[in-house]
């Protein structure tokens, strides 16, 4: 691959992903602090678009990306309709609109995810050595989104966190015209007839027949659910535990994120799928634990470890999962099985799980003498998904069994 163009799509991944990160780790704090004043079972709901967007991107990835348009020019115009979005998502202050606007910009956004990656997989000589460097800027780009935050001090007053959808749409303006100068991916299935059944993943529907994959699968759905606590919860929880620059200090998650990605060949070696599998559920568990019982105080060192285990909670599950999924299904089935997985966890797992967040944390608010909120029983609601990660750790500990290879020995 040539200099010039790994630049381009270092860049590409970049800003796709600080355009999101910019903005979706502090919605919670700006939903409930700032100026729409919304519940906790609204602001599950509004992180919950994402999985809306998930549900809806493979039909425009699978019915239009593929068949019709160039995936540059169709990431220009996503982006170029997004910056519109989020700048009238900023002046927004009632959470009836704000919902309705984000619905719409989710739905144009997640399909960027797949457009970003296909665009780089088409540009790569060798998929396995270089893809990984690329989407490694990704993750830079969110963590750069973190610090911005972090040093402007905007969650101090969590009205100015508006902001964050202007620098947001600001960025997808000019990402947005960038995209057009991209290297040209023409449409793979263009003249092609392309069935819904393939587009959503059904074809893949046979791989369950397995009875090994069908109980990753349903571990893969049921993890979904205490992982969109972390996302939905945690930015609100570090900043009334009263951590300074909260999101700037979980974007060491992402960092955390990054070097795993770099070790997990070695721990494949040394482990194989069942385990790697294992320690990323356990590790749902001891975040989560970290999290009820941890402090600014005494026990500040527990809320850093919940946030450091972002790595292995995200890698060592879902990167492995991809990884799993991809050997189970085959070359035939291989794109059909992981959007169907990704419909699955992204779409229906972590819905229910952002569902789920809201309604534990609206009932678990603290209030002072008037009837205002001034805190939660963050307690009570880190114990839910800690016990719940549990017991799908112990249902997949039981019954999955480490995949074996033609020649009879445990693959990876």
């Amino acid at each position: 691959m040539k200099q010039s163009i790994r630049i381009q799509l270092s860049a590409m991944m970049f800003l796709n992903f600080f355009i999101w990160g910019i903005w979706f780790v502090t919605l919670g704090t700006y939903l409930i602090k700032g100026r729409i004043g919304a519940t906790d079972v609204q602001t599950g709901l509004a992180f919950g678009t994402q999985c809306l967007g998930a549900i809806i991107a493979p039909f425009i990835i699978g019915l239009i990306a593929d068949k019709y348009f160039a995936a540059q020019k169709i990431l220009g115009v996503l982006h170029l309709a997004g910056a519109v979005l989020l700048f009238y998502l900023a002046g927004i202050d009632d959470f009836a609109n704000f919902y309705t606007l984000l619905v719409i910009y989710m739905v144009i956004y997640m399909p960027t995810l797949a457009l970003c990656n296909s665009i780089a997989l088409n540009q790569t000589t060798d998929a396995e050595k270089q893809f990984a460097g690329l989407r490694l800027w990704g993750t830079i780009g969110w963590i750069v989104a973190g610090q911005i935050i972090g040093i402007m001090a905007w969650e101090a007053d969590p009205a100015q966190l508006g902001i964050t959808f202007k620098i947001a749409a600001a960025t997808s303006l000019l990402f947005g015209i960038y995209s057009f100068f991209l290297p040209a991916t023409p449409p793979p299935k263009a003249g092609k007839e392309v069935s819904l059944k393939e587009v959503i993943g059904l074809d893949a529907l046979k791989i369950l027949k397995e009875k090994n994959f069908a109980i990753f699968f349903i571990a893969s759905i049921l993890i979904c659910i205490p992982l969109a606590f972390y996302y939905g919860q945690a930015n609100i929880f570090l900043n009334e535990a009263g951590m300074d620059g909260a999101a700037q200090k979980m974007s060491l998650g992402q960092a955390s994120e990054a070097i795993f990605l770099f070790l997990m060949p070695l721990f494949f070696r040394k482990l194989g799928v069942k385990y790697m599998l294992l320690i990323g559920m356990v590790a749902w568990v001891v975040r989560y634990l970290a999290f009820a019982y941890g402090d600014v105080d005494s026990n500040l060192w527990m809320l850093y470890l919940g946030i450091i285990l972002h790595g292995v909670c995200y890698d060592f599950f879902f990167v492995t999962g991809n990884i799993y999924t991809d050997q189970a299904a085959g070359p035939k089935i291989r794109s059909s099985a992981q959007g169907l997985i990704t419909l699955a966890t992204y779409g229906v797992g972590m819905y229910v799980g952002f569902w789920a967040a809201g309604t534990i944390a609206g009932e678990n608010v603290v209030k002072d003498a008037a009837g205002s909120i001034v805190n939660h029983d963050w307690y009570e609601i880190w114990m839910f998904p800690a016990l719940f990660a549990a017991v799908v750790t112990v249902f997949f500990l039981l019954l999955f069994k480490n995949p074996l290879k033609s020649n009879g020995s445990e693959t990876l």
